[in-house]
């Protein structure tokens, strides 16, 4: 495993909720990345416990989320360790309850 790799998969593991976005959960830099954090928050996620990455920081991290979860797109998703997937997969599981269920057990 590289070391991008091995820092992606210890953010995911020490921490209840991570997203892997463009930009930060105060400011979010692509529509996508936004539409992820009002989702959490409509889920009643306080934003501020969300571990954040931002790939426009970190081309490594970039590139290297895409191998990790095998997903071409971000925003990624991550709770407890597991990958929930991007802001489409996000929204879907928001409207069927299943993503606030997700979130409540974390």
């Amino acid at each position: 495993m590289s070391d991008t790799q091995q820092r992606i998969d210890s953010l995911v593991k020490e921490n209840d909720i991570v997203l892997f976005m463009k930009g930060n959960a105060s400011f979010p830099q692509c529509g996508f990345s936004g539409r992820a954090i009002q989702i959490l928050k409509a889920c009643g996620v306080d934003t501020k416990t969300v571990k954040t990455v931002n790939v426009l920081e970190d081309n490594e991290v970039r590139q290297g989320i895409k191998d990790y979860s095998n997903w071409p797109t971000v925003p990624q998703l991550y709770v407890k360790g597991e990958f929930i997937g991007g802001s489409d997969i996000m929204m879907e599981m928001y409207e069927n309850g299943e993503l606030q269920q997700v979130l409540g057990g974390q």
